[in-house]
């Protein structure tokens, strides 16, 4: 397919292409950039990836790609920041509307394993590539995830003050139960033995056994 060349802005755009009134909102276009990145650092890792790949991935060529995104480095801070905050945000709307601590512990969980089956490209280049991060990005996401993990280790120590738990280290019974949803982003798959509803579920009782739950 050949290229056409905009005189007027220097754009490089492919001929196929529809008008400008019809082409994607910055906001898709971004939205869509981000994919393909994540898509790319999860096949071929961060420091393998260029803006080039991530232009040719999109249909961008050349300077016109940083109209839209800074750098790759803006890519991955925006997705591994993005994961954390979502992460919080599905565990702050799983324990809500019941004090139960058996059924927080439960809900929270199940909200952890079905992001990690749904997003699975998320968790692995969040897992790998948290070296590649530079200050002050990697000490947002570093600060998120203890953030996350703390979440769960005081709900397990109220658990335990309240005599609904029984566990010699929260932090422990903690790090478990969440290193349990980030390996079934290495292996699960949709149309598998079990649906992501059934996963959850399974991993919620594995995690009250962890604390012990009465």
């Amino acid at each position: 397919m050949g290229v056409v060349h905009d005189g007027q802005d220097g754009r490089y755009e492919r001929a196929h292409r529809p008008a400008r009134s019809e082409e994607k909102s910055p906001a898709d276009r971004r939205s869509g950039i981000r994919l393909a990145a994540l898509r790319l650092f999860a096949e071929q890792g961060y420091r393998s990836t260029t803006m080039t790949d991530i232009g040719a991935a999109v249909g961008i060529r050349g300077p016109s790609l940083y109209k839209h995104v800074a750098s790759k480095h803006e890519l991955l801070a925006e997705i591994m920041i993005g994961t954390m905050e979502q992460l919080i945000a599905d565990n702050i709307a799983a324990v809500s509307g019941t004090d139960d601590v058996r059924e927080q512990l439960r809900r929270s969980v199940e909200a952890h394993i079905r992001y990690h089956a749904r997003h699975r490209l998320e968790a692995f280049v969040g897992n790998r590539e948290i070296g590649n991060l530079d200050p002050p990005d990697q000490e947002r996401v570093l600060g998120r995830r203890s953030d996350y993990e703390r979440r769960y280790r005081e709900l397990i120590e109220r658990g335990a003050a309240e005599g609904a738990f029984e566990v010699r280290s929260a932090r422990i019974a903690s790090y478990s139960i969440l290193d349990m949803g980030i390996g079934v982003a290495s292996w699960f798959h949709e149309g598998g033995e079990f649906s992501v509803d059934q996963l959850a579920y399974q991993y919620g009782d594995i995690a009250l056994r962890i604390v012990s739950a009465d």
